[in-house]
């Protein structure tokens, strides 16, 4: 089995002194590295300039007029090479051909062939030790031997051990200051890093020290601006689950409020009927029960609607046009036995019945369910419910119409609210949550809910926006 903790990612703030330490130690590292590279050449060339100097002084003091080779350095001069090159001089002088030959005559001559007037540096090893040498070919004036094109070589070498401790001294010192360089700006990282991690480390404290039901917007002005939006995206995220809480809570009191009553009702109903002896009480009671037991599933049946209505999400459930004629059809034909045992007869009716609108079917079906089934029961025998599909100057309007008893205008002031119902409602069984699943519904598809007293009866009109569509006339 894995660890739980196998894959848990590690601390910010290690991830960061893991990134950037190293790469402030490898870029310091490639400094040294390129520095010191630089050092040799700019000390190479200083001490090459010496002894180009010196290769010339010598060069001055050749002659070649007697017939022979021969050469002045007069002991100022040798003391001044010595002085000038800060350790051992060496020096050889000899014809290109090689039959003369003055001076340290085992001093190594270049690998490659000398071009005239051209000095050449190169390092050898020579008694023992590393010698940088300077080389230097030129034509003989006058020339030996009767042989124009001979060249005489100059050449002067010096111990390079003074030379290298240079070079050693100034790489100390220049290791010294950049370790010393590494090792404050590794500070400074670590500092930094603890510094600009501090606010999360506060964020993380507030979050814990909350309250378990503490679902209030996490307020951090000193956050950085790259933490914001996940702070905001949190913020969106607490909002909606405390939205969701809300909507829990208030269904499980709502539950709790309506069916405790009718549940304690049909308790005594049930002992009632299983205490009586005579079938025609126990029969009576059990009827009872049953219409008891009706209006609880309806009551339960419409706070779920009402629940499902709040927990849909236009913005995130897919949208569509719904066509307003099939689906009132639909609806009367779901309705049309309740409408026939009351003898009420149900018709749709409108000028624009090819009009659609853009929403959830489901939930525009939840809402023409509820007011068809609120007209049919309190609309009393005989009478007539009308859907009508129209054009208004705010966009489309879809109503039902019922020969019922209406509203007062405190009723429709009030209509919308849960669990509370009319006074014709308080003559017939319900809930009171049909226009509350009806209004929760158009608001959530940005219209609104509409009631107006008729004689006789009652209009309930829903009302969308004016950007909803209407067919083409001659189309429909």
């Amino acid at each position: 089995m894995t660890p739980p903790n196998e894959h848990r990612p590690g601390s910010l703030r290690s991830l960061l002194l893991w990134i950037l330490v190293p790469a402030q130690i490898a870029v310091l590292s490639l400094a040294l590295w390129l520095s010191s590279r630089q050092l040799h050449q700019q000390v190479d060339l200083a001490y090459d300039r010496s002894l180009a100097g010196a290769l010339r002084a010598i060069d001055h003091n050749i002659s070649t007029a007697s017939g022979g080779l021969s050469v002045e350095l007069p002991y100022l001069m040798l003391e001044f090479f010595e002085l000038t090159a800060n350790d051992s001089v060496y020096y050889r002088i000899l014809t290109e051909d090689g039959l003369a030959d003055i001076g340290n005559q085992n001093l190594p001559l270049p690998d490659t062939h000398l071009a005239s007037n051209t000095p050449v540096f190169y390092d050898r090893d020579y008694l023992g030790a590393s010698i940088r040498i300077a080389a230097l070919a030129r034509p003989m004036s006058p020339p030996l031997y009767g042989q124009p094109a001979g060249r005489v070589i100059v050449m002067v070498g010096e111990d390079r051990s003074k030379r290298d401790q240079v070079i050693r001294n100034m790489m100390i010192r220049n290791i010294v200051r950049d370790l010393a360089e590494v090792l404050a700006s590794t500070g400074l990282i670590v500092v930094g890093v603890l510094i600009g991690l501090r606010p999360l480390t506060r964020l993380y404290r507030q979050m814990k020290d909350r309250a378990p039901d503490d679902l209030s917007p996490i307020v951090a002005p000193e956050l950085p601006r790259e933490v914001l939006p996940l702070v905001g995206a949190v913020n969106q995220h607490v909002a909606r689950y405390a939205r969701q809480a809300r909507r829990q809570r208030q269904f499980l009191d709502d539950a709790s409020h309506q069916l405790r009553t009718p549940l304690a009702v049909l308790h005594t109903q049930l002992d009632y009927a299983l205490r009586e002896s005579d079938p025609a009480e126990a029969r009576a009671a059990l009827l009872a029960m049953r219409g008891g037991l009706d209006q609880a599933q309806r009551t339960a049946a419409q706070m779920l609607a009402l629940a499902r209505a709040r927990e849909a999400d236009i913005d995130g459930s897919p949208l569509r046009t719904v066509a307003l004629t099939p689906l009132a059809q639909d609806v009367i034909r779901q309705l049309y036995g309740l409408a026939r045992q009351k003898r009420q007869a149900v018709a749709l009716d409108g000028d624009e019945l090819g009009a659609t609108v853009t929403g959830i079917e489901w939930l525009l079906r939840e809402a023409l369910v509820n007011l068809v089934d609120n007209a049919i029961k309190y609309t009393p025998e005989g009478g007539t419910i009308t859907l009508r599909i129209e054009r208004a100057a705010d966009g489309v309007v879809l109503s039902v119409c019922d020969t019922g008893p209406g509203m007062t205008e405190d009723d429709i002031r009030k209509a919308g609210r849960r669990f509370r119902r009319g006074q014709a409602g308080k003559r017939a069984h319900g809930a009171g949550l049909g226009l509350a699943i009806v209004h929760t519904i158009m608001q959530q598809h940005g219209g609104t809910l509409r009631i107006q007293p008729t004689e006789p009866g009652l209009r309930v009109a829903l009302h969308f926006p004016v950007d909803q569509g209407f067919p083409d006339k001659s189309s429909v």
